[in-house]
């Protein structure tokens, strides 16, 4: 069985008896969070619902008026009190919540893009800073049922970021200038100060 499969059963285990179970998973850019958020969801089925912490991303407009565009993807460019609120009305099923999505395409949020049912037993959140060790993010630390960190050595994490701004159109000196000015960054920054997760999965490279 996989460690995806192994993960999924146990959260049926923990779940037992509960109306709503919330799951945080955590690592550093480009670790694979995202893919492993989905195929979890998939194994848990129609009972759960996908929250991604990068609908929270403040606007390039604002982050231009605070001047942190170049920092965007740092824990100071997300919305953090808002993110914080929709985890505590997300902590008590029983009505519909609407969430913000991130458009990669167009580089932004989209308000009201998304919707958790309030059917929806598991929620998965996934995002860089949900384990991050410094204020105001350690308030999270009692909104997860559940958390798992994804562990990916340091140098395929630059591989990848360098690689995902070669297919963002970048050329490759421009993608790694991107990549180890801001990205590289914010992995250190995910690594080295982060609180303990319930289960650490090495990554396997790819």
């Amino acid at each position: 069985m996989s460690d995806i499969a192994h993960l999924a059963a146990e959260l049926f285990r923990r779940a037992a008896g509960r109306d709503r179970f919330i799951v945080g998973i955590a690592g550093p850019p480009a670790s694979g969070k995202s893919t492993l958020a989905e195929r979890l969801r998939t194994l848990l089925g129609e009972a759960a619902a996908l929250v991604p912490m990068d609908g929270f991303h403040l606007d390039n407009a604002v982050l231009s008026a605070r001047q942190l565009l170049a920092r965007k993807g740092a824990p100071e460019t997300f919305d953090f009190d808002g993110f914080e609120a929709t985890l505590k009305r997300l902590r008590a099923p029983g009505a519909d919540v609407v969430v913000p999505l991130f458009d990669r395409a167009a580089d932004l949020a989209r308000a009201g893009a998304g919707i958790v049912p309030a059917s929806a037993r598991f929620v998965i959140v996934e995002g860089n800073y949900l384990l991050l060790d410094e204020e105001p993010w350690t308030r999270l630390a009692g909104l997860f049922d559940r958390t798992v960190y994804l562990d990916v050595p340091r140098g395929e994490l630059a591989h990848r970021l360098v690689q995902r701004w070669i297919d963002h159109g970048l050329s490759e000196q421009a993608a790694r200038e991107r990549a180890f000015s801001n990205d590289m960054v914010n992995v250190q920054r995910v690594e080295d100060r982060r609180r303990t997760a319930d289960t650490v999965i090495e990554a396997r490279i790819r």
